[in-house]
């Protein structure tokens, strides 16, 4: 039986950017330290009102990308105007967390947002105001898991960072000890 491998990412969280947080904000025990719980990736598909294939395509590149099966969202209520009935799947979504979770945040900084075209840092504006960071892709290529050829269209995708943090600044200040490459 092969021992399990601890992700690159989460050995640094404990051994280098734990006790920097605990220094920078003053917090006396380490479970106070804010921490990563999950990765939300989210796609959404307006034209799988036309073409249902779409979901199936779209889940296929999130599995390839995340390493895990995405779950189908569905309609809310139906929109005439973008006929839109109720209960017909417009988006593919995925959770990461423990050792995928990791695995995923490592290969997103260290090799797909280093591969966007023009990239010169992310946004530090996207936080929720409750410690949350939401990124969105706006081709799905970058990740070096999805084939260019048999790419159809581009698809966008929103990934959100579920911190334990109560403020924005714990949360900034936790992605960028992790490596998030923010705007300066």
């Amino acid at each position: 039986m092969a021992a399990e491998v601890e992700p690159r990412l989460r050995t640094r969280y404990k051994s280098d950017v734990t006790p920097k947080l605990m220094e920078k904000f003053g917090y006396k025990n380490p479970m106070q330290v804010p921490r990563l719980q999950k990765i939300v990736i989210n796609v959404g598909l307006g034209e799988a009102v036309a073409n249902s294939k779409v979901v199936d395509l779209a889940a296929a590149q999130i599995t390839a990308i995340t390493g895990q099966k995405p779950i189908v969202t569905r309609a809310k209520k139906s929109i005439a105007n973008f006929k839109l009935r109720e209960d017909m799947p417009i988006g593919v979504k995925c959770t990461l967390r423990r050792e995928r979770m990791w695995e995923f945040f490592d290969r997103l900084v260290t090799l797909a947002l280093p591969r966007v075209r023009d990239f010169r840092g992310t946004s530090i504006r996207a936080f929720d105001g409750a410690g949350n960071y939401t990124l969105g892709l706006k081709e799905q290529t970058v990740f070096p898991e999805i084939e260019f050829d048999k790419v159809d269209k581009p698809r966008g995708m929103n990934i959100t960072f579920v911190t334990t943090a109560n403020t924005n600044e714990e949360a900034r200040e936790l992605l960028k000890q992790l490596g998030m490459p923010f705007r300066s």
